[in-house]
């Protein structure tokens, strides 16, 4: 029986690389094939160590026959892993972050990126098949010198979002008849969290009462939170609620309570909780850059740089207060949630990798 691998740089729970390589895993195994999904045994969280196995004892195993796929994203050994392997190949890639938002507060992660790139540029040529989760990204992949660069839309099982159920004390924390302004995403520069704020404190100008919460995690980005931090006291804002590592019954909780879902990152490959967001029906502001506008498909209010915090803090106010217009964004974000929910992935990957099957 031929198999079908994927490898990743890490593999947690909740993470966005992670849940599509699941969701692919699913794809390949009903095609009858065996399928595992393989990373550095240190790079495995603990609570899913039965979903993935450690890269160096799995390769020793694999045929020529077989498919390795490289889910790239960031500098990492299990990329020179791939290259040696002899097999076929097929490489994923779903962006890396330019190291410039991290070389000053974070030179360890800007040093992992650089080196990411050194490899994206090395691997160019090595995969019989080059796809990207965007065509932002391909884009890219064509830049570092890969032929016939194919699009696959990142993989997401639009309905596991709400499932769980939700948590009913951050229902009653994030009550209160005030409106929650939301961001989902890791603590990172790019992210601009800190525009994040300042549009929060132009909105609660124009709408007292609004609270910004952002959800996501923080570790290894302690020096930009800081810094995050102590520009929301400098303005003076008191409505504002960081959470970390949540579950995911707090985490559809604070899509439940949210009014708005605010977005100003610089530099995305994809960004999932945009699709959350619409998921939940919570209107999405954000800005026109990198593959942002390509994920939400004309749905959202995009607006296009340079970033202006009292035009977008403006809008917000705008929509709050206009239920006709509120629910016109939220019937065309409706429209881009069934087109992520009756896609055909199963048919997306086997025309894709027919060639390789062959």
């Amino acid at each position: 029986m031929r198999a079908i691998h994927q490898i990743t740089a890490g593999f947690r729970r909740g993470d966005a690389i992670s849940n599509a390589a699941l969701l692919v895993r699913g794809v390949f195994r009903s095609w009858g094939c065996r399928s595992d999904i393989l990373s550095r045994s240190r790079s495995i969280a603990p609570d899913m160590r039965r979903e993935a196995c450690d890269i160096d004892e799995a390769v020793r195993e694999i045929n020529p026959d077989d498919i390795a796929v490289l889910h790239l994203s960031i500098g990492n050994p299990v990329n020179l892993a791939f290259r040696d392997l002899r097999c076929r190949k097929a490489i994923i890639y779903h962006n890396i972050t330019p190291s410039r938002y991290f070389r000053l507060l974070d030179p360890r992660t800007a040093a992992d990126l650089d080196l990411g790139r050194e490899q994206l540029r090395m691997l160019a040529g090595v995969a019989d098949l080059n796809m990207a989760v965007s065509a932002y990204n391909a884009n890219e992949l064509r830049e570092a010198g890969y032929a016939d660069v194919k699009v696959l839309p990142l993989p997401v099982d639009v309905d596991s979002f709400v499932k769980g159920g939700i948590d009913e004390h951050t229902m009653r924390l994030l009550g209160g008849g005030q409106r929650n302004v939301l961001f989902v995403g890791r603590c990172a520069p790019n992210k601009k969290l800190e525009d994040c704020l300042l549009v929060a404190y132009h909105l609660a100008h124009i709408m007292p009462g609004t609270r910004f919460i952002r959800v996501g995690s923080q570790s290894g980005a302690e020096a930009y939170f800081g810094l995050v931090q102590a520009f929301g006291k400098a303005l003076g804002l008191t409505n504002y609620i960081d959470l970390k590592g949540v579950s995911q019954q707090v985490l559809n909780a604070c899509y439940a309570s949210a009014d708005a879902f605010l977005c100003v990152s610089e530099h995305e490959g994809f960004c999932a909780p945009l699709v959350e967001a619409m998921l939940h029906r919570v209107p999405v502001f954000a800005l026109a850059t990198s593959a942002i506008p390509e994920t939400l498909g004309g749905a959202g209010m995009l607006f296009e740089q340079p970033f202006d915090a009292p035009l977008i803090a403006e809008t917000m106010a705008e929509v709050f207060q206009n239920p006709d217009l509120r629910e016109a964004i939220l019937k065309r974000q409706d429209e881009r949630i069934a087109a992520f929910r009756n896609r055909d992935l199963d048919g997306e990957m086997r025309a894709l990798f027919a060639p390789l099957l062959a």
